[in-house]
């Protein structure tokens, strides 16, 4: 009978936040594919687990499979994993998991850490619908195609960048997508993790003289902020809820008093609210 490939997340930051299933399948398995054994060791050790490990990365990706769709289909049991988060998502294994189920070989996903998601719940930003791309090109003149080809979805925009590109990807955002609300997620889970939220041109404003350290998610509101939204502050808003709020009304109905006397939608005004007292 052929053996099973699972697909293991694992921290992103914090080494506690991985679950009890993960660490006995770690445990179990009869090998662990790895984005960098020598990363995942220090999570091994953490734990102690001494399963065998063996390297599974972007440059030995297609030679690697093909071994170790022979070692599942011997019936081993095979634990993947990348060095942070759930494997496949903008990391090596996504080529292993196609095959295993071309061939038949059973795969079982364990649910766990991913920085976007972690990102995006923390963000303030919605959350009803998302659409992730990745890593954006790095050349400017591809990356302003992509953000061209994204700008009418209506979702929220999530992206990972590397530090030393993220000034020059916030202003070719703001160039393409216009004013928007946006947030910097960094170094999510780990002793400096930050939320920077803004409007894109602030958060340009605020790298271009500061490059940040360490793993990034960006993310970028669905829509552009109308010029009624742009002429109002964050504390207007929250000053005129509170006042109404003190006048008897309920939280919801303050909301909807001030979203009128400013001229913005009540999503609208809710957000900027969110943003503001976050």
């Amino acid at each position: 009978m052929p053996g099973t490939l699972y697909v293991v997340a694992t921290p992103i930051g914090n080494l506690s936040d991985i679950t009890h299933r993960a660490i006995q399948l770690l445990r179990d398995a009869d090998l662990i594919a790895c984005e960098d054994t020598r990363h995942t060791r220090k999570l091994l050790q953490h734990y102690g687990i001494t399963t065998k490990t063996v390297s599974y990365h972007e440059h030995n990706e297609q030679a690697r499979t093909e071994e170790l769709i022979g070692q599942l289909q011997e019936g081993k049991t095979i634990a993947l994993v990348s060095d942070a988060g759930t494997p496949a998502i903008s990391d090596p294994g996504y080529r292993l998991v196609h095959e295993a189920a071309e061939q038949g070989v059973t795969v079982v996903a364990l649910p766990g850490p991913s920085a976007l998601v972690t990102a995006l719940v923390g963000s303030g930003l919605p959350t009803d619908e998302f659409f992730f791309a990745g890593f954006l090109p790095a050349r400017s003149a591809a990356r302003q195609q992509r953000l061209s080809e994204l700008r009418s979805l209506p979702a929220t925009l999530i992206f990972y960048e590397a530090p030393h590109r993220l000034s020059a990807t916030l202003a070719d955002a703001h160039k393409v997508l216009g004013e928007r609300r946006a947030v910097v997620a960094r170094e999510l889970t780990k002793l400096h993790e930050e939320f920077r939220r803004g409007l894109l041109s602030e958060l340009v404003s605020h790298y271009s003289t500061v490059e940040p350290r360490g793993e990034i998610v960006l993310l970028i509101d669905r829509e552009e902020i109308s010029n009624a939204a742009r002429a109002v502050s964050p504390e207007s808003i929250r000053t005129l809820v509170d006042r109404f709020e003190g006048e008897g009304l309920d939280h919801r109905a303050a909301l909807k008093k001030a979203a009128r006397e400013l001229g913005l939608s009540r999503a609208e005004a809710y957000r900027r609210l969110v943003l503001e007292r976050s």
